[in-house]
This record gives C-alpha cells, structure tokens and sequence, in this order.
C-alpha cells in the first residue's frame, strides 16, 4: 500500500499569512484613507461655517467741483445770520455839507465841551426866567426797582410804635355789619418807607382800598443785611372789626 507523502507545513503557513496580510492591507488602507478624507473634510467645513462674512465697502467718487466748503478751523459752529433792517428814510438832522477849500479856515480849531456850555445863550422862550442859570453835569438818579418775593435778611423790619394808624372803617361795612381781615403786601424801601401796596388776600372788597391807603402811611425800620439796608416786601394783616371801633 503506497503512503501519501505529507506536504511541509512551512509554505501552507506562509502562503495563508501573505494572503491574509495582503487582504487586511488593502482594507486597512481603505478605512484610513475614509477617515482621513472624512476628517478633513469635517475640519474644512466647520472653518466655511465660522467663517465670517468681509465687511463691503463702497467707495463713491466725486468730483472736486461737487465738494462743499472745508469746515472753519478757528469756529466749529457757524453764527447764525442776522439780518439788520436799513433804516426806512435817511437822515435829514447832521447831514454834513461839502464846504470848498478855499473856505476853510486853517487856524479854525474845534471848540470844546467846557467853552460850548459857557457861550451857549439861554432865550427868554425857555422857561428859565432871567436869573443866573447853573447847570450841573453828571446827575445821577438811583431808580430801584420792586425786590423780589424773596429777599434774604439778617433783621425783618418791624414798624415803628406810633406811625401805623389803623384803617378806616367804611360806613356801608359798619352799617352792614361785616367784618374781615385783608392781608397786604407792602413794598418796604431801603429807608423804612412804603412805595406800593399789594392786596394778596381779602374777606370783602369793601376793605381793600382801606387797607392799602393805611399801609401807605406805615412806617418801619428797614430790613438789615450785611450790615447794610435793603428793600424787601412784608406781609400786614389789617383786621377790620366793629367791636375794636374799626
């Protein structure tokens, strides 16, 4: 009986494993390279999702002819227009009147304030008599006008015992028997004396005129601040009653 003769095991091994090698090569190659291409693809497309949009300027060209002035250097905001009216009709009073040279004077000169005043004659049509007449320059006149509501002040003034007669009482009121209290408001100068009166709240009109002519001939002492007098207005109450025979 014939043996069948064995074959080496050395080249079935080393047939199976090149085999073996080739096939898991070529996969493994497929695999990395669809990572590869996916991940890259994956990094490209998160960058074209983040990136940004560049800014579009637009750029216009104008002639130089279109331009407008520059802005001033010295103002940044321009003064606004005024517009002065001329004056309707010229003047006729000072018109000066062209003189030829040959008449002028050469040693003519100007006279001044102090000699105008002296050789200036006063007419009898002026209403100043025949008496010598004195000018006096530089008068000043202080004119004061009404304070304020509120003036600040170290000292009130008070009225002086003796100079605040009360009002009279009018006849019709009496025999009507009304009574009130009208509260007035009185200018008080830097002297103590009244120079208006204000009626800020009456009961009856009746009294009202009343009230303002007895504050007129009140007396006060003026109102101190900073050791100086000053004009401030004072509130009076003038009560009108017929048992105090008013």
């Amino acid at each position: 009986m014939a043996t069948k003769k064995a074959e080496p095991l050395t080249a079935y091994g080393y047939q199976e494993l090149r085999n073996l090698s080739r096939k898991y090569s070529v996969t493994a190659l497929i695999v990395a390279g669809s990572f590869h291409f996916i991940g890259m693809g994956a990094y490209y497309g998160v960058q074209y999702l983040l990136e940004e949009e560049e800014p579009v300027y637009s750029v216009r060209i104008m002639k130089y002819s279109d331009l407008g002035p520059p802005p001033s250097i010295t103002n940044s905001q321009a003064a606004p227009a005024v517009s002065v009216e001329a004056p309707t009709a010229k003047p006729t009073v000072g018109t000066p009147v062209p003189v030829p040279d040959a008449e002028i004077n050469p040693e003519q000169t100007i006279a001044t304030q102090e000699e105008m005043s002296a050789s200036a004659p006063i007419g009898e049509g002026d209403g100043l008599g025949s008496g010598p007449v004195e000018i006096e320059s530089d008068i000043k006149i202080e004119e004061d006008g009404p304070p304020p509501d509120f003036v600040p002040v170290e000292k009130q003034p008070q009225p002086l015992p003796g100079n605040n007669p009360a009002p009279v009482y009018p006849e019709i009121a009496r025999r009507a028997g009304v009574e009130g209290t009208v509260w007035v408001k009185i200018w008080v100068d830097k002297e103590g004396n009244p120079k208006k009166a204000q009626v800020l709240k009456s009961d009856a009109e009746l009294f009202n005129q009343p009230a303002i002519d007895a504050a007129m001939k009140w007396k006060f002492t003026p109102a101190i601040m900073n050791n100086g007098p000053v004009a401030v207005w004072v509130s009076i109450p003038f009560k009108f009653r017929l048992s105090a025979g008013r």
